[in-house]
This record gives C-alpha cells, structure tokens and sequence, in this order.
C-alpha cells in the first residue's frame, strides 16, 4: 500500500469531499460528458505511465534478488573459506552497510505519487451519485419511451446505433439499475432489471460481485409490491435454495404463504381493496397526456387525412420580396396546417452552428424550469440570471432543476459575437418579426435520455404576470434550430394535434404561440422527446409581442 504523510491524506481526502458535489448534472449534456472521456483518456496514460514505473522498480528489484541468490548460495556452502577472501569480507560489508539500505529506499519509493495527483486534479470533473442516478433512470426513461426490452438496451443494440461503437451492460450493470429503481420504490424497473441480471448471471457470466441470492432478495420484494405473490413466493423458494439460513426470506416465506391462502379464499375485487401494494406496471405519472406524448416520440399516433396532407406544400420562401431573399429566396416547407408549423432548410451554416456551439458550451447549464402541473413558464433566467435559469420549488422553497427536461441550456446576447447577431437578424428578416424585444438566443445540448416534457412557451391567462418583468408582452412566436442530426428520437411532437417534427441539421421550425387575436394557441403544447441515440444540439428563439403590432396586425377572429 503506498505510504503518505498525514498532511498528504488530508489534503486528498479534503480534495475528494469536496469534489463529490461540485460537478453535477453531468448526464444531462452529452457536449459536457465528450469532456469526461478526454479526462478518462488522460488518466488512462497516467495509469499506464504509474504501471510501467512499478515494472521498472520491480525489475530492478528483481535483478538485485537474483544476484543475492546466486552469491549467497555459494557464500554459505563454505562461509569461512567465503570470507577468508578479503575481498567477499569488503563486499559484504558494504552491501549490508550501503546496498541494502539503497534497496530498502527503492522498495518504499511510491511510484504512484504522480498518477494519485493526477487523479485527485481531475475528480473535480467526474460525475457523481446524483449523475449516475439521473443517468440511470434516463435508461429506464428511454426503455418506456421507445417500448425496449432490458435485453435490448443491455446488448446496446438500439435502433439508429449500427454505425455507433456501442458498449453492453454487464449483470452487475443491471443490478445497479434495479436497485436505482428500487430505491425509487419503482418496483415495476426493478423487477425488469433485477430479473435481466439473473438472466445474465444463469448464462454463465463471468467477473460479477454481485450473487443470486441478493437479486432474488431485491425480486422477491418488488414483485410482492406488485401484487404477484405466485412470483414472490417462487423468487423466496429459490432464494432459500442457496441459503436456507437466509432470516428475511424465511419470513417472508411464511408470510407469503399466509397471504396468497387468504387470497385464494377472497373474491379478486376485495382482495384489490383490502390489499394496499401497487399493481404491476409503471409507476404513477403526473403528466396526463404520458401515453400520447411517448406514442408521438415513435412515430405513431394521429396521422393526417390524405385530404390535409395534399394542402401541405413546399415552396421557395423571400418573405414578400425581401431584399435579403428576392435572388435566393430559403427553402420553406409546410410541417402541419393547424397550427401553421413550416421548416426553414438549410437556413444556417455548419460554420454558424459550430460557433455557437463553441460559445455556448462552457456556459452550458442545467435546465431548471416550473412545475409541469401549473406550466409556469422559463422565465426566472431573467430575475436572477441571463445564464441560468432556476425556480423555488413551492414545497421548500428552494432553488431546483426540474426532472422533466433533461438538458443544459445557455443564453446568448447578440453583442457576445457577430455570429449570433448575424442569426438574430436572419431570423427577422424570415420571419418578418422585430426581434429587438425577444429574448436571448437559447442553446441547448441534451444528455442522456435527454428531454423536455410537454409545456406551453406563452403565458397563459392564469400567469397573468409571466413576462411582466421583460415589459414586452407575451411570447407571440417561437423559432427551434436544429443544430444537430439525431440517429434516433429526439422529436418535437405537438400533443395537442398529434404533429411530430423531427430533426434535421441546419433547419429551423417556426410557429406562432398566439393567434392574431392575442390569445393563446393551445394547439402548441408541444415537447421535445427523449434522444435514444446520438447527440442533440437546438437553439431557439422566443420572439414577443412588443414591436410586432404593425408586422402581425390583430385580428378580432382567432386563426384557423
């Protein structure tokens, strides 16, 4: 074990305790996670650089051992006669008084010094509990989005990641998703990944810590929670099996024994009534429109009539002639009717977008927005910060992200690089919209799972005071940049109307959150879906209704 001086521990323990909590939410980007493998990288070559120093101290070692060896068998075969010789008795005298003493400092030198330093440098940048956790459920997150099996996600063979280097899960992997889940009390994610670990651990794999009879133990329990005594009392016969001294699988044994004999002799329906476990399936969800929402993330769900579908069309767009666009007018296309959703192709350049993604990065935070219950809008980035926007949780009043949208966002003012300011403008001459009163060009990298439930951008009538502060009026429109291509998921689906959008690098979607009345368009509740493979960056704009009173005219009836 290496050898440190008090003074040493402590100022590496100090480093880990304090590093734990200081980089969190790291799932939540994969443009911040690319860094962690060039760390991980580095460490490697630290490691291997420690490695080949303990083998050359070795060898070393080993070549002074077998010298000894040699010199000493012959010595002690005939010691006097050994010593006799003047020159033995000089240089024994030496190695005991000089040589050994060097082989003792060579033996405690600690090679490790500079890959230990190394490490404790870069822990400040790893993830910790809170990401691995997060990471964890956007999994299982995923898993019910797209409706995989845990076979599926285990052997990395998702749809759209052919082409991708992809890693499998091993059976202590699927062990620590469940028991994520079961910490959670999400019994029904545990019961699938407990059971794919045994799966994994009955076909012989090797190199697993964790034994049978602990995932029986998680399983029994999760599936009794479920309300499957059957299955619970057949996971604790097996598990007693193993170990028949196990004590909580000997109680459990004769408890549910004695509960499925009294289910047997009760109606199902008292038994429902009387019995307060969960039913098997997914836990409770507070988002109401969860199935139709996940159904549009693959692809399914209200298709249009042919009839529609023939009014849709795809035209070259120069905004009434505007000067910018009369001789290369952009490429428009229709996306859905009602509401009016239309694409913009190749609207910016790769050169463009690499750019503000290079601004945004370092800034890149995570996204923290309201309850998706009372849809309070994003709009706390303004009252406590143009970088970061955070809200009080109603319960404890504290400052908190919010699970429903996984990613990291930053804002971008038009003054921080002539790109942005170049976009900026690009997006009023298209549009035909002032957008001197919108709000900073948002950029966001999704992570793992990455997300953002359904939600409104405007404010609605019961936020009488959403965007008071801004003094600028509501959100009249919204412009959604694809900054990147997505192998798989990562749709923008519009709930209400059952439109799904997907993405496309260097397009943007446009659309107006209001009707030409001032109210609010319901119809644009929309959402961006988990991404299942491959990396999502967007940018977008929040345009308002300050400026735009003779570009978009009111109008006494809503638009149709």
């Amino acid at each position: 074990m290496a050898k440190y001086g008090p003074m040493t521990w402590l100022l590496i323990h100090v480093l880990l305790f304090s590093c734990s909590s200081a980089h969190t939410d790291v799932f939540t980007s994969i443009g911040h996670m690319t860094d962690l493998l060039f760390t991980e990288r580095d460490l490697v070559t630290s490691l291997k650089d420690y490695i080949r120093a303990e083998e050359n101290k070795l060898e070393q070692i080993k070549k002074w051992a077998d010298k000894l060896d040699v010199l000493s068998a012959a010595a002690t075969q005939d010691p006097e006669g050994f010593l006799g010789h003047p020159v033995n008795a000089f240089k024994l005298m030496k190695r005991l008084n000089t040589e050994w003493g060097e082989l003792e400092s060579l033996v405690l030198t600690d090679m490790s010094d500079v890959f230990i330093s190394n490490l404790t440098i870069q822990r400040q940048h790893f993830p910790n509990d809170d990401d691995q956790v997060g990471a964890a459920k956007a999994l299982m997150r995923l898993q019910d989005t797209y409706q995989l099996d845990t076979n599926t996600i285990s052997t990395g063979e998702l749809p759209g990641s052919s082409s991708s280097p992809r890693s499998v899960l091993t059976a202590d992997d699927c062990y620590d998703l469940g028991k994520v889940a079961y910490s959670e009390a999400d019994y029904y994610h545990t019961d699938l990944w407990m059971v794919q670990a045994l799966r994994q651990l009955g076909q012989g794999e090797a190199s697993s810590t964790v034994d049978t009879v602990t995932i029986l133990d998680y399983l029994s329990y999760s599936v009794y929670q479920q309300g499957e005594l059957d299955r619970a009392l057949d996971y604790t016969k097996r598990l007693l099996e193993l170990d028949p001294a196990h004590q909580r699988a000997n109680g459990n044994l004769k408890y549910f024994e004695y509960q499925l004999t009294k289910q047997k002799k009760m109606e199902e329906r008292e038994e429902e009534e009387t019995d307060g476990r969960r039913r098997k399936g997914r836990p409770d969800d507070y988002l109401p429109e969860r199935k139709k929402y996940e159904e549009l993330c693959r692809g399914e769900g209200l298709r249009m009539t042919p009839r529609r579908q023939s009014r849709l069309f795809c035209r070259y767009h120069d905004n009434n002639r505007h000067p910018k666009y009369v001789i290369g007018p952009v490429k428009q296309e229709d996306e859905w009717d009602r509401p009016h959703i239309v694409r913009y192709h190749n609207i910016v350049s790769d050169k463009e977008m690499e750019k503000v993604k290079e601004l945004a990065k370092p800034r890149l935070r995570r996204a923290t927005i309201s309850n998706p219950v009372t849809g309070v809008l994003e709009t706390a980035h303004y009252r406590i910060s143009k970088r970061r926007a955070t809200v009080h949780d109603p319960q404890t009043g504290k400052l908190t992200t919010a699970h429903y949208r996984v990613s990291k966002s930053a804002w971008l003012g038009a003054f921080e690089h002539p790109v942005v300011d170049k976009i900026n403008q690009r997006i009023e001459d298209l549009t035909g919209l002032d957008v001197t009163t919108a709000e900073d060009l948002q950029v966001a990298n999704y992570g793992v799972g990455g997300q953002y439930e359904p939600h409104f951008d405007f404010g609605r009538k019961d936020e009488p005071d959403a965007f008071e502060e801004l003094g600028t009026g509501n959100r009249i429109a919204t412009w959604l940049l694809y900054m990147s291509d997505v192998q798989a998921g990562g749709a923008t689906v519009f709930t209400d109307v059952g439109a799904s959008v997907w993405p496309k690098k260097g397009t943007a979607v446009f659309w107006y959150n209001l009707h030409a009345s001032g109210e609010g368009d319901y119809r644009t509740r929309h959402a961006a879906c988990p991404v299942l493979v491959g990396n999502k960056w967007v940018s977008n704009k929040w345009i308002h209704e300050r400026g735009q009173e003779f570009r978009r005219r009111c109008g006494l009836q809503e638009d149709h």
